[in-house]
């Protein structure tokens, strides 16, 4: 399969915004965990989410040279994200909104071109 510039782009952009989300859990930067915690969050999920997210990050890039695993990371980031949101939406944090979209976006579009080279 030959990937398009625009998907690679895309793809690494993806995978750098997401891993510096994975990171700035790991290192409990306030901007991150104190949402967290008034979302009702329980600090015992936090290294599972950061987890989460950085086997995302790392695998939109393993899905450069293998495609399958690059799909079935967006998959999982998506559904994570989908997650923030109803998360968000169930503390009526409802400005608070747009944060995981800004994350999610960048992930759709990897998915979206990767499915297209096909």
């Amino acid at each position: 399969m030959n990937m398009s510039t625009a998907a690679i782009v895309v793809t690494v952009v993806a995978a750098v915004w997401v891993g510096f989300s994975a990171v700035s859990v790991f290192a409990r930067a306030q901007w991150v965990v104190k949402p967290l915690a008034d979302y009702g969050v329980p600090r015992s999920w936090w290294p599972w989410l950061g987890t989460a997210k950085a086997a995302g990050s790392v695998g939109l890039l393993v899905g450069l040279a293998v495609p399958v695993i690059g799909v079935l990371a967006a998959i999982g980031l998506v559904l994570y994200f989908t997650g923030a949101v109803i998360t968000v939406v169930r503390a009526r944090s409802y400005s608070h909104i747009p944060f995981p979209l800004m994350y999610v976006a960048p992930v759709i579009g990897a998915l979206a071109l990767g499915l297209a080279a096909r």
